[in-house]
């Protein structure tokens, strides 16, 4: 089969390699849909790819997508049809732990207390090939009312979003401000709406600020065209600052905008990686008892509760898909991506 790799500096290869066949305790999935998330852009940018950025690689080029969405093809031996059966359609939490550790066995391997043996697509094979090999135990089930679109989108952005909103406690009647209206960002705006909550979205792009207020965001600011950003959210918030904020944009402005934004007990959450950011901590934080919240992805059980969120409730996740692509298009696919100017791509290798 033909996969996608980065071998860094604004390149994309494709490589053969052979159909992977599934040892004890594995699964081979058809990949219908593989996501196009924002952290793949720091290989595909970087000279030397996923290594050079202190990756510890499993041996050799590794294929690319870590939003993996399909039907299960093949199962190996020790396989019970309660974890995987040939046929059924289903996501891929994209990390590989001990298994048994505290954190493997609740659903958080990317906590493994061993250490990430994998993290697919990035240091271990991932989605952006026809087939994807991974243990049976990462395997979360796509309900289905839900497309492999919206499968791929739960895999990373949307379930990460998801992750942040829950690890803020939202609730219906805050005000919540939204820093960076990417893929994740937008996601957060989506279901922020649809839980009720009254959504203050930013971005630098207006492009991006247009379609958040498509997803439910009630006020929108551009930060380049916006004096005082923290000041303008306080206005919308009768002085008092927003509930809650999160940072989807990893710029540090943002990320310190974040905090200051909240009111006093008010909290932030940082999702998005990488930067620095500068506090002070007397009047950012602890003067106002401001709590400030990390939260790096998710877990398969959270994982399968958005799903079945979004299923419930209906919610159009296939929107924040603005470019579909086939797998030979993926030169053309990340360099549009790299561009950051509009929606979320998705690839379909089965195509």
């Amino acid at each position: 089969m033909k996969g996608v790799i980065f071998p860094g500096n604004r390149q994309i290869e494709f490589k053969e390699f052979p159909d992977p066949t599934p040892g004890p305790g594995e699964v081979v999935l058809e990949i219908k849909a593989s996501g196009m998330c924002g952290s793949d852009l720091k290989m595909y940018r970087n000279a030397g790819g996923p290594a050079a950025l202190g990756f510890k690689m499993s041996g050799g080029p590794v294929i690319a997508g870590h939003e993996p969405c399909g039907v299960v093809v093949a199962v190996g031996a020790g396989v019970t049809e309660k974890q995987a059966r040939v046929g059924q359609r289903v996501m891929q939490h994209h990390y590989r732990g001990c298994g048994v550790c505290d954190h493997c066995s609740t659903g958080w391997m990317q906590l493994c207390f061993e250490g990430v043996a994998e993290v697919y697509g990035t240091t271990g094979h991932g989605g952006h090939a026809r087939y994807m090999k991974c243990p049976a135990r990462t395997l979360v089930p796509l309900p289905d009312s839900l497309s492999f679109d919206t499968g791929a989108a739960i895999s990373c952005g949307t379930g990460t979003a998801w992750g942040a909103l829950h690890r803020l406690s939202l609730q219906g009647d805050h005000t919540i401000a939204i820093f960076g209206q990417g893929p994740v960002g937008l996601s957060a705006t989506q279901l922020a709406a649809s839980m009720g909550a009254r959504v203050i979205a930013l971005d630098v792009s207006d492009t991006r600020l247009t379609r958040a207020r498509e997803f439910g965001a009630t006020e929108l600011i551009n930060p380049t065209k916006t004096e005082n950003v923290v000041g303008a959210i306080k206005d919308l918030t009768h002085g008092r600052g927003a509930d809650l904020s999160l940072d989807a944009s990893s710029s540090p402005a943002a990320r310190q905008q974040a905090v200051q934004c909240v009111r006093t007990w008010g909290k932030a959450c940082y999702v998005g990686e990488g930067e620095t950011v500068t506090l002070n901590v007397s009047n950012d934080m602890l003067r106002r008892q401001v709590t400030l919240i990390g939260s790096w992805t998710f877990s398969t059980v959270g994982q399968a509760d958005c799903a079945r969120y979004v299923a419930d409730r209906k919610i159009n996740v296939d929107k924040l898909f603005t470019h579909r692509w086939k797998l030979e298009q993926a030169v053309e696919a990340y360099q549009w991506f790299d561009e950051q100017s509009d929606g979320k791509g998705v690839i379909n290798p089965s195509n």
